[in-house]
């Protein structure tokens, strides 16, 4: 006991030091022009690289100004309402689709799709013993956590884990691609066993279903779901599977493959950044302040009181007390994220099949009155619209998905567009990506312990 008091006020003291120590005067970005978070204060990303798999746009260029517009996403040049809308119209499921156009730069034809099909359903089982001796035997209580530790273990099965040519890294892409919902399904099994006091029930991965398919059949215990559960998961995919090399965990692929390290470990470093609440970890909150909401809003369909409810949200006085409405806003789109408006019209289909009509009433309020509440509440420099995460939580949950696989879903469907951008880093490879940090410390002279 008298250890961990020692302990606890031996830290209290270390997090003071280190927290004067590490405090940089807000002016002082401004003086020497630090764009924080690599972008400028109109939401503008700092140019660090150029891509041919996937481009955001938000706004459009007049006479040197910057004129927000509906925000546009193109996957390979090609927009991602046309992508959704032609493999919907041909009664397909996308992601496989998507996958294949992001890592190799066109869609496939007929015989590209089904030998594509073909070779990742070859990976969809683990090693042997795989899910006894990694997943069963060390259970996480993050799943993201867990899922990381699997790929880790996977390089040791890896007679080539360390060759980074193009062929090697697409072998291991692909193999990733399919065993991520293995690993993120099993992870919660094992999870819910060892944390919950669940029942465990494995169900091996079926090669003629498709990976957004196979997730709800490993995961439910009956195995069973609708044509539009699993088409609506699918849609989910698709439209998380890549975002533009800007995006954190993108970015942060792209640094590490910089490197020259190998697949595993660029992979798992970016599950580390997906796995914060400022990336991936946004949908949870979502849902969690949506619960929250119902509590405190009596009349669900009543603006005046969901406006305030908002307010009190923006001024620390609810939920979380961060002063953020979560699913709103987005550090590049300003009018209109073109994921959540797709996501939008098969959301409320679902929702009436799962008769939650009322709850996506009330998600269809707060996107109509949110931004009108911040834009009162406070100074913006652009447009406030819902993002991607604002419906995709709420998806999920129709869905029956626990919460703890929210994020692992998410890294689902970017391990595509990482695996695209970490094969573009070594194409183009020429120096590791290292910026400048000014140094603003100042010289000092070394004192000696006696006279300190």
């Amino acid at each position: 006991m008298e250890k961990e008091k020692k302990e606890i006020e031996l830290l209290k003291n270390y997090s003071k030091m280190a927290s004067e120590a590490g405090v940089i005067a807000p002016e002082l970005y401004t003086k020497y022009e630090v764009k924080r978070g690599l972008r400028d204060i109109s939401g503008k990303g700092v140019l660090a690289g150029l891509t041919e798999i996937s481009e955001i746009l938000s706004y459009t260029l007049q006479d040197s100004d910057l004129i927000p517009c509906e925000g546009r996403l193109f996957y390979r040049g090609i927009d991602i309402h046309d992508i959704v809308n032609g493999y919907l119209k041909d009664n397909r499921f996308g992601f496989e689709e998507t996958a294949f156009l992001l890592m190799f730069g066109h869609l496939p034809t007929q015989t590209e799709y089904n030998d594509f099909r073909e070779y990742l359903s070859s990976f969809y089982s683990l090693p042997d013993d795989f899910v006894r001796d990694t997943i069963m035997n060390s259970p996480s209580k993050n799943l993201m956590n867990s899922l990381a530790s699997s790929v880790l273990f996977l390089y040791t099965y890896d007679d080539k884990a360390d060759d980074t040519s193009i062929e090697n890294v697409i072998r291991q892409s692909v193999s990733l691609i399919a065993r991520f919902p293995v690993l993120s399904v099993y992870g919660f099994q094992s999870f819910d066993y060892y944390f919950n006091n669940k029942s465990l029930f494995i169900h091996p991965p079926l090669k003629e279903l498709s990976i957004a398919e196979n997730i709800l059949h490993m995961l439910r215990p009956d195995s069973k779901y609708t044509r539009l559960e699993s088409e609506l998961l699918d849609l989910a995919l698709v439209l998380h599977a890549e975002h533009g090399g800007g995006n954190n965990s993108t970015f942060t692929n792209h640094v590490v493959t910089s490197s020259g390290t190998d697949t595993y470990s660029a992979v798992v470093a970016s599950l580390a950044s997906l796995k914060g609440p400022r990336h991936g970890g946004a949908n949870i909150k979502v849902v969690e302040m949506f619960d929250h909401m119902k509590t405190f809003v009596s009349d669900w369909t009543d603006d005046e009181e969901i406006s305030v409810y908002l307010t009190k949200l923006l001024n620390k006085e609810l939920f979380d007390k961060s002063g953020l409405i979560y699913g709103m806003g987005h550090a590049v789109y300003s009018l209109s994220d073109p994921r959540a408006c797709i996501f939008r019209d098969y959301v409320k289909q679902l929702a009436e099949e799962k008769n939650l009509t009322k709850e996506f009433d009330l998600y269809s309020k707060v996107e109509e009155l949110a931004p009108k509440v911040i834009a009162k509440e406070r100074k913006i420099y652009k447009g406030v619209s819902a993002n991607v995460d604002f419906y995709s939580g709420f998806v999920y949950r129709m869905l029956g998905l626990p919460d703890e696989l929210f994020t692992p879903l998410f890294a689902i469907a970017r391990i595509a567009g990482w695996s695209a951008h970490r094969i573009e880093e070594l194409v183009n490879n020429g120096k590791i990506i290292r910026p400048a940090y000014k140094s603003i410390s100042g010289h000092r002279e070394y004192v000696p312990m006696d006279k300190r």
